[in-house]
């Protein structure tokens, strides 16, 4: 059975702070019905100062899905590391880790947008170095063990769950990210299908005597909606598949490689290049049976609303799961 995720980034570029407080509530309550019916992953993203509201603070958000869930995993993909102070993020993160009994799963990368990091008051230049630190610090303090941080003895407690440490994934689509991950012993997260960086990885954990894996994105990763009627959904929801795309696309230079990549313009034209989907549940089978390795599920999408966000999600899980369980 493909892995079955539910992605949230709270995207609503009319919001009011009543209406996005009523998406960010649908969301939890999403995430418990999707725990409740066997979904395997929500996953969540961090950006900053974005029109639209994309969410900012995904760990505040994590914390609040472990809150009403018992077993499903939440993925934070990704989060800007060198935008983070490094104890204050082993804190949060070991403290989700107890939370969760180890259900938290971080990408760390070091994004794209200039524009976050002079609202952060980082300098871009010297992002590479700040990730190398982040990730360092965070392996150290997680041992429970003092340890020198910029010129002084610091400890971090509460210890996480998680042993050795909870689950970090480098995140990226250069060599230097997967000479990061390699050469840290951590797990590789390529931002695409990118066979090539992931066998340079492999390399790399050789040359300097470590261990890890790689999470890759398949050569098609769509983001998925569920309906009866795929011509009626594109028609009267398309364009918040479009805003997404479009804002995507906005942040993204050409030499950007990310598994949600998208050219298109207009609603037609996403509709053919295939990175948005809308299936009905019979397709939806059909997809997942035809080798899919995952199923991810974007029930909100750039602002879809709440009540359509349901539909889809109600019907992937009483008319999608059921039948891939069974197979």
């Amino acid at each position: 059975m493909p892995a079955t995720v539910v992605r949230f980034n709270l995207v609503d570029p009319a919001a009011t702070p009543a209406s996005l407080s009523e998406r960010y509530r649908a969301a939890l309550e999403m995430a418990a019905y999707a725990d409740d019916r066997g979904i395997s992953t929500v996953q969540t993203e961090e950006h900053h100062g974005a029109e639209n509201n994309w969410i900012s603070s995904p760990f505040t958000f994590a914390g609040a899905v472990f809150g009403a869930t018992r077993r499903i995993a939440v993925t934070v993909s990704a989060i800007i590391g060198p935008l983070h102070d490094p104890l204050r993020l082993a804190e949060d993160i070991a403290v989700l880790d107890l939370l969760s009994a180890g259900r938290l799963v971080t990408v760390a990368g070091i994004g794209y947008r200039p524009e976050e990091y002079e609202q952060a008051g980082v300098d871009w230049k010297r992002r590479g170095k700040l990730q190398d630190e982040l990730l360092e610090t965070l392996l150290k303090a997680w041992t429970g063990e003092p340890f020198t941080f910029r010129d002084r003895t610091v400890r971090i407690t509460p210890r996480p769950f998680t042993r050795p440490h909870p689950l970090l994934l480098v995140g990226g689509s250069s060599r230097a990210a997967a000479r990061r991950a390699a050469r840290l012993g951590l797990p590789f997260f390529p931002s695409a299908h990118l066979p090539e960086l992931a066998a340079y990885y492999t390399e790399q954990l050789a040359e300097h005597g470590t261990q890890g894996w790689t999470m890759m994105p398949a050569a098609e990763t769509p983001l998925l909606h569920i309906a009866d009627d795929p011509d009626r959904t594109w028609a009267e929801h398309g364009e918040h598949f479009l805003h997404e795309a479009r804002t995507y696309a906005s942040w993204q230079s050409k030499d950007i490689r990310s598994a949600v990549k998208s050219a298109a313009t207009t609603v037609p034209e996403l509709r053919a290049e295939g990175v948005y989907r809308v299936l009905t549940p019979d397709e939806c089978v059909a997809h997942a049976k035809g080798g899919a390795e995952s199923l991810v599920l974007h029930p909100l999408s750039g602002g879809m609303p709440v009540d359509e966000g349901w539909r889809s999600l109600h019907h992937f899980c009483e008319n999608v799961l059921p039948r891939l369980k069974d197979k």
